[in-house]
């Protein structure tokens, strides 16, 4: 049952970081046209469409608190092993939701905080081009 909880929890975090880089690619390789305006920019969609993937499963899938299926002893002396029931696994998978949306969202901000700042940096020097 845990083998099959992992299995789940990896394709749900799998399939919302696929939703997201759908959703998100128009937006991303605008962004990185406009900042970089080279063919370099392709690369770094691809290399951020990864830290999507890469971020969205390993936020989703947390090995850590699956454990307590296998050895809660390992996190509190003498607790039981953890029943895999229907309430626990609508709880894993919501969490599995929320957990992969949430590192996203954080890896998503930065880069947009980033893109803003390297936006103000390239109009401004597109200003001063125009000015001389």
């Amino acid at each position: 049952m845990f083998l099959t909880l992992l299995l789940v929890t990896f394709a749900i975090a799998l399939g919302v970081s696929f939703l997201v880089v759908r959703l998100f690619t128009p937006s991303l390789a605008a962004i990185l046209q406009r900042i970089i305006s080279d063919a370099i920019s392709e690369a770094w969609l691809k290399y951020l469409k990864f830290a999507i993937y890469v971020v969205g499963i390993s936020k989703g899938v947390r090995i850590y608190d699956l454990e307590r299926y296998v050895s809660p002893e390992r996190f509190e002396k003498g607790a039981p092993v953890l029943e895999l029931n229907r309430n626990r696994w609508v709880l894993e998978v919501y969490r599995t939701v929320i957990e992969s949306l949430q590192g996203i969202a954080w890896l998503l901000l930065v880069f947009f905080v980033f893109a803003l700042i390297a936006y103000v940096i390239v109009r401004g020097l597109e200003l001063r081009k125009r000015t001389d």
